[in-house]
C-alpha cells in the first residue's frame, strides 16, 4: 500500500446513483455498528470481574477485539476502492484478512472450550485456568500474525503458494472440525445435559453450549459463501471471478455481517452480559447524554 496508491482512492462505488448512495450508507453503518457492538461488549466483559474470571467470556472479548479491527479497517477496504489482493497496489499485507480469521479462530476455539467444559467437567476445571486460556488466545494470535510476517518477507509467488494451499487445506479441515463439534454440542446439550438433575450450574453450561452453538451456525451461515468460493477457485485451476473491490463483492461482505451480527447474540443469548450492558455501559451512556 504505497502513498501514490493512497493519494489516487476513491469510493468503492460513484454517488451517481441511488443504489450507489444506498451502497455507500451501508457500508459506513456496517462499520459502525461493527465497532459499536463489539466495543460495547468488550467494555461490558471489562467491567465485570465475574464475567473476566470465566474462560467462555476471555474468547467472546477476543473475539470481540478482532471484530473491532474488522469493522475499523472496514472504513478502508469496504468503504474505499480497494481490492485486498496479495499484488494489489490498495492491499493491507495480509492485515485485514487476518483480523477476520481471528474472529474465526476464537469462535473454534471457543466450540472447543464448551465441548472440554461440559464432556470433561473435573479435567476441565483442573487444566483450563484462565490464564491458561489467555495463553491460548496470544498463541493463535502470535501464530496468525507470524504468518502475516512470514507471507511479507518471502517473494510474492512463494506467498500466492503459501496462502492457495494453506487457505485451501485450513478452511476444509477447520469447517469439518466446525460442523461436527456442532454437532456433538447439539446431542450434548438436547440430550446428556436434560438428563442432569435441575441447577443453576446445569442451567449455566446448556445456555453456553446453546449460544455458542448459535454463534457458529450463524458464521457458518455467512462464512461458507467465501469458503466455498475459496475451494472452487483452487480446485479448479482457472481464475474465478472477482468483483471490482471489497465494497462490492456480497462474499467478502457476509463474513463483516457476521462481525456485527456475533456480539447481538452475545447479547441475547448471556443474561449477565446483557445486565452488565444496560446497567454499567449504556445506561450511564445516556444519562450524560
Amino acid at each position: 500500500m504505497s502513498n501514490s496508491s493512497l493519494q489516487g482512492l476513491s469510493l468503492a462505488l460513484p454517488l451517481t446513483s441511488f443504489g450507489n448512495v444506498l451502497m455507500f450508507l451501508f457500508s459506513v453503518s456496517l462499520a459502525f455498528s461493527i465497532i459499536f457492538l463489539n466495543m460495547s461488549v468488550c467494555v461490558s466483559i471489562l467491567l465485570n470481574r465475574a464475567m473476566r474470571s470465566e474462560n467462555r467470556f476471555m474468547y467472546m472479548l477476543s473475539t470481540c477485539f478482532s471484530d473491532i479491527c474488522s469493522g475499523v479497517s472496514y472504513y478502508y477496504a469496504g468503504v474505499l476502492d480497494v481490492k485486498d489482493d496479495i499484488d494489489s497496489p490498495t492491499g493491507t499485507y495480509y492485515v485485514v484478512p487476518t483480523f477476520l480469521g481471528l474472529s474465526y479462530m476464537a469462535i473454534l476455539a471457543a466450540q472447543a472450550d464448551r465441548y472440554h467444559a461440559v464432556v470433561s467437567p473435573f479435567q476441565y476445571s483442573r487444566r483450563m485456568t484462565r490464564n491458561r486460556t489467555v495463553v491460548v488466545i496470544c498463541g493463535y494470535w502470535l501464530y496468525a500474525f507470524l504468518i502475516v510476517t512470514a507471507n511479507n518477507l518471502v517473494p510474492l509467488g512463494v506467498a500466492r503458494q503459501i496462502t492457495g494451499i494453506g487457505t485451501f487445506v485450513s478452511n476444509i479441515f477447520t469447517v469439518i472440525i466446525m460442523i461436527g463439534l456442532n454437532i456433538k454440542l447439539f446431542i450434548i446439550a438436547r440430550f446428556q445435559l436434560e438428563k442432569e438433575p435441575p441447577s443453576v450450574e446445569r442451567d449455566t453450561k446448556r445456555s453456553s453450549v446453546y449460544l455458542i452453538l448459535v454463534v457458529a451456525m450463524f458464521f457458518l451461515a455467512t462464512w461458507l459463501p467465501l469458503f466455498c468460493h475459496v475451494v472452487v477457485c483452487n480446485l479448479s485451476g482457472s481464475e474465478c471471478f472477482t468483483f471490482k473491490n471489497e465494497g462490492t463483492d456480497p462474499v467478502r461482505i457476509l463474513p463483516r455481517v457476521n462481525a456485527a451480527l456475533t456480539p447481538i447474540l452475545y447479547i441475547c443469548g448471556c443474561s449477565p452480559l446483557r445486565a452488565t450492558l444496560l446497567t454499567k455501559v449504556w445506561r450511564p451512556c445516556c444519562r450524560r447524554r
